[in-house]
This record gives structure tokens, C-alpha cells and sequence, in this order.
């Protein structure tokens, strides 16, 4: 249950950009990639399960909790696959610890989906629903692969609706809705014997109630013993944002491989992004390993502001920081053992495990958005700045 807050609070579980919530959405994507990463179209998933906890802990944020996914072949043409996602949230970040009272949360997911195989053509259709104390949120995706070029290519169109719902803890009468579209394409390329690559772009149009409920901004205030005061935060009902993404990987000896990877992100609210990223995979035995670090840069949104100089000074007003302008770094180090193989020693009918463990070092330095912990004089407050540790674990098991 979210602790009891004041009308006016600055986060949420709600919040859709907090770099916490990002990464409970990365943890549980973590999870799909693993089951479809490999199946391009004309071939099926194999039969899996996995089993995954996951810990993020960093800016006074814990979110903690386990996931299940299991994928099994129906006949020869046909894949489903299913999963549970729970995490437990417990909050007192600078928001929270500024302008409201700690809270904790507990949000569940569950989805189903459908892979057909006709061919060299494949169509997923995939129904996720999720469900916490005030945010929920429904969405349909559906996509078709096509090989092509003797299987050396693959185009892949995809299509998604989202239905959410805003609420507030405090106001039971309070709703608003939230619409979401996404509209994908993707090119898979096997460039030689060494190299593939994947570019992909992607639009998203939101439209609805787009801000926090609980999130304030602040104005200046003379008559405020600290100089300012707070109000609720507005934004625009609308929003469109298009990213262009590339990636290419190339093998090298002792079944090696190094990949990079390069995404172009920008909105109609004036936030241009830069996200590049390079890793190395590195197989040992029944082992494999693998680092990471990824970079990311953007500009601040165009109605975002640290301190507005007086009440309601424009049309639309924020202050999440995940808005302003930024840089993050992120060092990802990633092992996995292979316990059970192809070689006949499985265990009845599993055929096949991989315990897979990794943790992600966060580091985000925010340009214009001030620590208010600090309690200084305007204007001298020192910059705020987010470390965090992601830690993964799960256990894989093909039959």
C-alpha cells in the first residue's frame, strides 16, 4: 500500500520515467529477449522456461521481486508462451524525500502470447497486463517477420496498443486515461560470414494524461521561508516520439564476438537524445562472459524547468528529471554457466540449463535539476546525481 501522501507530492509508482521504473520494464525485457533474441522468422522458438529474481537499489529507490516464463511448440507452426512478473517497490527518493512521505508498492504483470510459423514468414500477437494500487495498464502488440534473400534477410513490421489508467492513492475519484501507439520496423542483415547488423525505427504517439498525479514543480516565492513554493506539475495530453536505432555484431576468433550499438531518440517536447553502447561476449568452456558500458546524452524537455520564476509562469510546467538534460553510464558485467547440455546428460526431460547472473552499475549526472536535500540558499544548491546497482539472476531450462 503507498503511504498516505499530500495532495502535492513530487513521485510515485506511477512515475513512467524514473530511471528505476525504466529499469523494472528492462528487467522483465531482459527475460523476453532471452526466449525470442534468436528466433528470427521461420523458426520457432525452442521450448523454455526461466526463472528470474531481480534487485534494483539506488536513489533511495529498492525494487525487488521474481519473474516466471515458460514458451512451449504447439504442433509444428505454432509457439505460446506465458509469464508472471512481480516487483515490490520501496521509495524514499529525492522526490519523495523532499515533498512526500516514503511509500512502498507492489505492482504484478502477467502476458500471453502466440507465435505462427508459415514458411518464412512468422506473426506474434502478445496481450500484457499489469496492475498496481494506482497505475494500470493494458497492451496489444502484434508483428510479422519475413525472411528473404535466402534467409540472409529479415523485415520485420510491428504494431502496438496500450489502454492505461492514472489514479491517485489519495483521491479515489481521480482517473485519467492514457493512450499509447507504437509503430515498428526492423531490418536484420547477415552482411558476411562474421558480421550481422539490425536497424530499427519506431514511433510512438501518446495521448491523455501524460504527468505524474503526485510530481510538483517549483516557482519562486518571497514569502516562503526557502524561497519557493510548490505546485502541481502540467504537461501537454499529447506526445510523438521517433527513435532510429543501430546495431551490428561481429564474430571473431575462439567464438568470440563484439557488438556496438548506436540509437537516435527525439519528441515533440524538445528532448533529443544520443545513446551508444559497445560490449564484448566472451565464451569459456561451459561458460560465457560478458561486458558492457553504454553511454547516454540528451537535452532537456521544452517546458522543463529546475525553478520557474513565479507561479503558474507557462502554459505547461515540469520538473522531473528525467526531462531535464542528462548523461548516463552504465557498466554491465554478465556471466552465464551452461550445468545441462546436448551431450545425453539431462535430467528426464529437460534437456538443457543455464544459471545467467549480471549486474549493472548506474551512474547519471543531472545538469539542471538541484538537490533539495541540501537545504542551501537558491541558487547554490549543489546538481543532483543517481547511483545505482541492477543485479539479475536467472535459471534457463529447455525441454
Amino acid at each position: 500500500m503507498v503511504a498516505k501522501v499530500p495532495p502535492v507530492a513530487a513521485a510515485a509508482a506511477t512515475d513512467p520515467d524514473d530511471p528505476a521504473m525504466m529499469l523494472r520494464r528492462l528487467t522483465l525485457t531482459t527475460m523476453l529477449l532471452a526466449i525470442t533474441g534468436n528466433a528470427f522468422a521461420g523458426v520457432l522458438p525452442e521450448d523454455r522456461a526461466d526463472i528470474l529474481y531481480h534487485l534494483y537499489d539506488g536513489g533511495g529507490v529498492e525494487i525487488d521481486g521474481p519473474s516466471i516464463l515458460v514458451r512451449k511448440k504447439v504442433g509444428k507452426s505454432v509457439s505460446v508462451v506465458g509469464n508472471y512478473y512481480v516487483d515490490m517497490v520501496s521509495s524514499a527518493s529525492i522526490d519523495v524525500v523532499t515533498t512526500a512521505s516514503p511509500y512502498t508498492e507492489e505492482r504484478t504483470q502477467w502476458s500471453l502470447g502466440m507465435d505462427y510459423l508459415r514458411g518464412n514468414t512468422t506473426m506474434r500477437v502478445n496481450y500484457v497486463s499489469s496492475e498496481e494500487s494506482d497505475y494500470d495498464a493494458e497492451t496489444v502488440s502484434f508483428s510479422v517477420s519475413q525472411d528473404m534473400f535466402g534467409d540472409l534477410t529479415t523485415l520485420t513490421l510491428g504494431y502496438a496498443l496500450g489502454d492505461d489508467l492514472v489514479r491517485r492513492s489519495d483521491d479515489p475519484t481521480f482517473e485519467r486515461n492514457l493512450d499509447k501507439q507504437t509503430y515498428s520496423i526492423g531490418l536484420t542483415q547477415i552482411l558476411t560470414k562474421n558480421l550481422i547488423s539490425t536497424l530499427n525505427f519506431e514511433t510512438v504517439t501518446d495521448e491523455g494524461f501524460l504527468n505524474n498525479p503526485y510530481r510538483s514543480v517549483r516557482y519562486a516565492d518571497l514569502g516562503s521561508a526557502l524561497g519557493y513554493s510548490f505546485e502541481p506539475e502540467l504537461y501537454p495530453n499529447t506526445r510523438t516520439s521517433n527513435a532510429l536505432g543501430l546495431r551490428a555484431r561481429y564474430f571473431l576468433a575462439y567464438r568470440a564476438a563484439i557488438e556496438g550499438e548506436y540509437r537516435f531518440f527525439t519528441d515533440t517536447w524538445g528532448i533529443e537524445g544520443h545513446t551508444a553502447a559497445l560490449m564484448y561476449i566472451q565464451p569459456w568452456g561451459d561458460f560465457v562472459f560478458s561486458g558492457k558500458f553504454r553511454y547516454h546524452t540528451q537535452t532537456g524537455a521544452d517546458f522543463y524547468s529546475d525553478l520557474f520564476s513565479r507561479s503558474e509562469a507557462t502554459n505547461f510546467r515540469a520538473r522531473d528529471k528525467e526531462l531535464s538534460s542528462l548523461q548516463s553510464y552504465t557498466f554491465k558485467l554478465k556471466a552465464s554457466y551452461e550445468f545441462l547440455n546436448d551431450d545425453g546428460n539431462d535430467w528426464g526431460f529437460i534437456k538443457k540449463g543455464k544459471v545467467t547472473a549480471s549486474i549493472d552499475l548506474l551512474h547519471v549526472d543531472y545538469d539542471d535539476f538541484s538537490d533539495l536535500r541540501a537545504l542551501a540558499p537558491i541558487g547554490t544548491e549543489p546538481l543532483y546525481q543517481l547511483d545505482a546497482d541492477v543485479f539479475q539472476v536467472f535459471v534457463s531450462f529447455w525441454y
